[in-house]
């Protein structure tokens, strides 16, 4: 070939790959900033879930009435939301993870419908339910995680597949149920399984051919954390010492650590850092994790810990372990809602973390440091408070499970392992200033023993029973208003159940959540008061969400109980200990809802 044409065709080849990465991050920018769509599981990168829609407001908000409705035809919990772009609804559904595209221009007609060919034997090694939380969409595409933990990209106009990528094995305990998220050129997946000893890891894969970009592990050596302990910061400074994620495990206990990355993740364009939260070590019984049976050796690093990490490369900038040697499964996965606010009468650039453990954070975005922890559930009682100057918990020996020991049942232990907030985002109003928080107002039973590792096996080790929190208002939940500033609760609702959908706030003044019942509530953002609700055709743990087409807001959410909370309907259980304590809690949520996965879209009557 002519030098001078092979130039010109590679030219013209470098020049399509950068206007295709331009045209993704600017897109995924662009699609979020219009208030008509809804273009991420989370509203935005600071994962906000926050509309600056105003058409309902706390006045017209009682005349909201359902106006079409959709069946996903699967019956498990539908966790995540719809991804609104255009004229166009993108949902997924649990196990076999069918991806509907929706017009929106004929009431739901389908566009297109993906299901992919799953071996059905990846159910038995998916905890707490067979959920996935949703799509992502940039540029021409639609990502999914499918329970087989393939990460596909599918045509957004067709539904054709584009590529696909394996990102973990099943036969060892590893599944995907997290949404993705896309950042330029890159698309982030995490794993779950920390109840098989798999060990947890973040990866990137370029959007256009799948191949892996990067990974970093959640424990073992410096090297696979891709931490630098001159450089990566921990409470405001360099961690300094090497490999913690080896030597704060006995032996070769961190190569089944759990520290999985099932939850969610957002980003900082200015700071270009990704925000995510490992989860709980591997095995719940913390007297197998302990080096030389000394609490304060085995912090189990870098489970429970939140990374900030750089976009492009992966390395981590700061971290932050929030519950160091986890001994009550207090996953540490919850959303990073990043904020700027203003603390101590100085504005700050912020990330907010209500943690399962039932205290809530808030950290400097670029350094990481602590700047209020504060409980947000006043019966949580496994630690006094945590230290301003370590960021470490102080924990109370009555209810920690390894000072009671191997086969002792430690009781009356608040939170459950539920936590008093799971994966169910929160929403952050920048009118208030104020987080919207779900939450779980439970207490538990937990009794430790010693489990052997076996490749595909639970890797549990231990029995947990579940109970409403005592001498409380006998629910299993709460709504709470949140100051992150403060550390405080403005205001707080009751409820019968868990609160297990995520948030939506506006600025029409109206936050809305769903039930495990299957209500869909508004409320006003002052004092919480109930403005409307509808009960939906099945217990709601899905993220509700709002978008406009053709000039008029409309509000959406997915309904389908189970999830860990809803578990025991989800799949047939009745065992008081079953669902891994969760049946016993929700035995009588068989009376309030059924199984049914079904979409409802609500808006105002065309007068209003």
């Amino acid at each position: 070939m002519n030098p001078f044409v092979r130039c010109l065709l590679v030219t013209a080849a470098i020049q399509a790959a950068t206007a295709t990465v331009a045209y993704a991050n600017e897109d995924t920018l662009k699609n979020q900033k219009d208030p008509a769509n809804w273009a991420m599981q989370l509203g935005n990168y600071a994962g906000q879930r926050y509309s600056t829609l105003d058409q309902i407001t706390r006045e017209n908000v009682k005349n909201l009435r359902p106006v079409w409705q959709f069946s996903t035809g699967v019956l498990r919990g539908h966790e995540g939301g719809p991804v609104v772009i255009g004229d166009t609804m993108y949902i997924s559904t649990p196990f076999p993870n069918i991806v509907y595209a929706l017009d929106l221009n004929d009431n739901g007609r389908i566009k297109w419908k993906y299901e992919p060919k799953q071996d059905s034997s990846v159910i038995p090694v998916m905890c707490c339910d067979t959920v996935t939380r949703g799509v992502a969409v940039a540029g021409n595409k639609v990502f999914l995680g499918q329970a087989d933990n393939t990460l596909v990209a599918l045509d957004a106009q067709t539904g054709k597949v584009l590529w696909s990528a394996k990102n973990g094995d099943a036969s060892k305990g590893e599944t995907l149920t997290a949404s993705p998220l896309v950042v330029k050129d890159k698309v982030y997946v995490g794993i779950s399984g920390g109840e098989f000893g798999v060990r947890g890891h973040l990866t990137a894969y370029d959007i256009n051919s799948g191949k892996m970009v990067w990974r970093a592990y959640s424990t073992g050596a410096d090297k696979d954390v891709m931490i630098d302990p001159q450089k990566t910061l921990m409470m405001g400074k360099p961690i300094g010492e090497p490999d913690l994620g080896i030597k704060t495990w006995p032996a070769d206990q961190w190569k089944i650590g759990g520290g999985t990355t099932w939850g969610w993740y957002t980003y900082d364009p200015d700071l270009n850092l990704i925000y995510y939260g490992t989860g709980n070590p591997g095995t719940w019984n913390p007297a197998q994790r302990a080096v030389d049976k000394d609490r304060a050796k085995s912090d189990n690093k870098w489970s429970m810990t939140i990374f900030a990490r750089d976009a492009d490369t992966g390395q981590a900038k700061w971290v932050f372990q929030k519950t160091p040697f986890d001994e009550w499964d207090y996953d540490g996965v919850n959303e990073n809602i990043l904020a700027d606010i203003n603390i101590g009468g100085q504005q700050r650039k912020v990330l907010v973390n209500m943690d399962r453990n039932g205290f809530g954070y808030t950290l400097d975005r670029n350094t990481g440091e602590l700047l209020v922890a504060k409980k947000f559930d006043p019966t949580v009682n496994w630690a006094t408070e945590i230290d301003m100057t370590t960021g470490r918990p102080k924990v109370v020996d009555k209810y920690s499970t390894f000072a009671q020991g191997e086969d002792t049942n430690t009781t009356g232990v608040c939170p459950a392992a539920l936590g008093s907030k799971d994966q169910q985002p929160a929403s952050y109003s920048p009118d208030s200033g104020l987080l919207y928080v779900p939450t779980n107002h439970i207490c538990m039973d937990y009794e430790p023993f010693k489990v052997e590792y076996s490749a595909g096996q639970p890797y549990v080790g231990a029995t947990l029973s579940m109970y409403p929190a005592p001498n409380s208002h006998g629910g299993m939940g709460n709504f709470i208003a949140w100051d992150p500033a403060a550390g405080k609760v403005v205001w707080s609702k009751p409820e019968r159940f868990a609160v297990w959908s995520g948030a939506l706030t506006t600025k029409g003044g109206v936050g809305f959540y769903g039930t495990l019942e299957g209500y869909l509530k508004a409320f006003d953002l002052r004092d919480g008061k109930d403005l409307y609700n509808f009960k939906t055709s099945s217990g709601i743990i899905g993220n509700v969400n709002t978008y406009t087409h053709k000039g008029k807001q409309y509000i959406a959410v997915l309904s389908g109980v189970g999830g860990w909370a809803g578990i025991g309907l989800a799949a047939g259980l009745t065992g008081e200990q079953e669902g891994l304590g969760a049946v016993g809690a929700h035995k009588s949520l068989g009376e309030y809802t059924q199984l049914g996965g079904t979409l409802t879209v609500f808006a105002l009557p065309d007068n209003q």
